[in-house]
């Protein structure tokens, strides 16, 4: 038996598009791009076109437009990818308005048939096939001419060896068009407006001879061009992660990370385990920021790098001085988008990003609450899934893993996310508020450490000008209240008792 012929995949030069593909586009493949106008179609193969195309392997791109090539050319020049000094050396523009004006799709064939023996390129576009259709559809009454000419057209490319691109606007997968069939891949362009976000994803609805990845994938248009975000790992392989850190003896923990913090190391059995992801609960002023930036800091006295993202303010020199001290050093990567339509594939690229730019060991995300109001609203509905996916990706890389969560402090209502990720997490640390005398104290206890022993004490705290202090046990609340204690610090008291063993 013959060996299987080997497919080389080409890069395609858009970041996120090859492991979309499944390892990038197969060469000699005759491809649709498709989809509503606007959504990128041009924009998408012209950033292939000049990553692909070099004067040994040239490219021609076909235009069929209601507008003249020049126009277009004038506006594609404004991205980053246009190279001017690939025009007519690695790259050729070529017209085909008046060989579609009779609708006779032979004459259109001939046209292109003449202009590949000419140049011999390695790359064709046609852009928009879709004109071509049409007006071959209108000549012919049918699509018998209109499948014929794409069969044609399709053992031409393939006799050439070229990498075909048709470009067509089409509104759904349903329209009935022979291209579908006879095209080995097909990428599908969408957008939509959520309320003020404008939505854009890709589908690699089609392509023959390997496995893509599943699903629609956010991507952004910007001045450099097209970016696409790929989906993070499966949320089963954070429990897949979690339950063998579970399984595993306490004793092999070789390491730990020390927190910043004086005396929570000591809580947490000695520090937080290397590679942990750890959920910091608290209401509003109850110090989950201060905390973070303890942990980032004690890193970086210990030679470690780390990321932080933040979705709710950017860090004030005023205020947040040993985060902009660290960012202002290259000892901390910030990862701070505003950008409406953010996704949660791009948080990730932008914090893998940083991570392998720094070769940082922690990361801080402050706060889920202000990350979900950050996202695209089409997004929301999907929280809980993709965060799950994010933090296995995260717990693959080997970083440890610090996030926020703002809860509401209503005493006798104990929740650590109102998003329902407290098991992803390997660690928990609750802040709350008692009220004592008619004065608010800070009290924090650790609710869990996954595969260790820790402290179930709880601790009051104070926050000044160094950070967070913690001080004795509030065990003794007749001690605090010359009396006995209110019922709402017997609620608070009950409720971290009862989850404290969670996990």
């Amino acid at each position: 038996m013959s060996n299987p012929v080997t497919i080389q995949r080409l890069a395609t030069g858009v970041p996120g598009l090859d492991d979309a593909l499944g390892g990038g586009l197969p060469e000699f493949s005759f491809n649709i791009i498709a989809g509503p106008p606007g959504c990128g179609k041009t924009t998408l193969a012209h950033q292939m076109m000049f990553a692909l195309a070099s004067p040994e392997r040239p490219a021609l791109y076909f235009t069929v437009l209601g507008e003249p090539p020049l126009k277009m050319l004038r506006y594609q020049q404004q991205f980053a990818f246009f190279d001017n000094a690939a025009l007519n050396r690695s790259v050729r523009f070529i017209s085909l308005m008046d060989d579609i004006g009779s609708g006779d799709l032979s004459e259109v064939l001939k046209r292109i048939t003449t202009e590949v023996e000419a140049h011999d390129p390695s790359f064709v576009f046609v852009d928009s096939f879709r004109s071509v259709v049409l007006a071959g559809t209108a000549a012919n009454n049918g699509h018998n001419a209109v499948q014929q000419f794409v069969q044609q057209l399709g053992m031409l490319m393939t006799s050439w060896q070229a990498t075909t691109f048709l470009i067509g606007e089409y509104f759904g997968e349903s329209d009935n068009n022979p291209v579908f069939t006879v095209a080995d891949g097909l990428i599908w362009l969408r957008q939509s407006v959520d309320r003020d976000s404008m939505v854009r994803k890709i589908e690699i609805m089609k392509m023959r001879g390997q496995a893509t990845l599943p699903g629609r994938h956010t991507f952004r248009i910007d001045s450099d061009g097209i970016q696409v975000f790929p989906p993070a790992p499966a949320p089963t392989q954070v429990l897949a992660h979690a339950s063998a850190v579970a399984a595993a003896d306490p004793a092999p923990i070789a390491r730990r990370l020390a927190m910043g913090v004086p005396h929570l190391d000591e809580m947490l059995g000695g520090g937080l385990p290397l590679g942990y992801s750890l959920l910091v609960a608290g209401p509003s002023g109850s110090g989950k920021s201060v905390l973070a930036a303890a942990f980032l800091a004690a890193g970086a006295r210990n030679g470690e790098t780390g990321v932080i993202a933040t979705f709710e303010q950017s860090p004030n020199r005023s205020r947040d001085r040993t985060i902009v001290e660290l960012i202002d050093g290259d000892r901390v990567g910030l990862v701070d988008s505003r950008a409406p339509d953010l996704s949660m594939g791009e948080v990730l690229l932008l914090l893998l990003r940083e991570i392998e730019r720094l070769k940082a060991t922690r990361v801080v995300i402050d706060s889920l609450s202000g990350f979900e109001l950050a996202l695209a609203p089409t997004f929301h509905k999907d929280f809980r899934q993709n965060l799950g996916r994010m933090l296995a990706t995260l717990a693959a890389t080997g970083v440890t893993v610090l996030m926020t969560s703002e809860l509401e402090d209503r005493y006798t209502d104990l929740r650590f996310s109102p998003y329902g990720t407290a098991f992803m997490t390997d660690a928990i640390i609750v802040q709350r508020y008692i009220e004592v005398d008619s004065r608010l104290l800070r009290m924090i206890a650790v609710v869990k450490v996954r595969a260790s022993q820790h402290s179930n004490d709880l601790r009051e705290y104070t926050i000044d000008g160094d950070g967070i202090r913690i001080g004795d046990r509030l065990d003794d609340f007749e001690g605090l209240l010359g009396g006995r204690p209110t019922r709402k610090e017997r609620d608070v008291h009950v409720e971290l008792d009862t989850t404290a063993d969670d996990g």
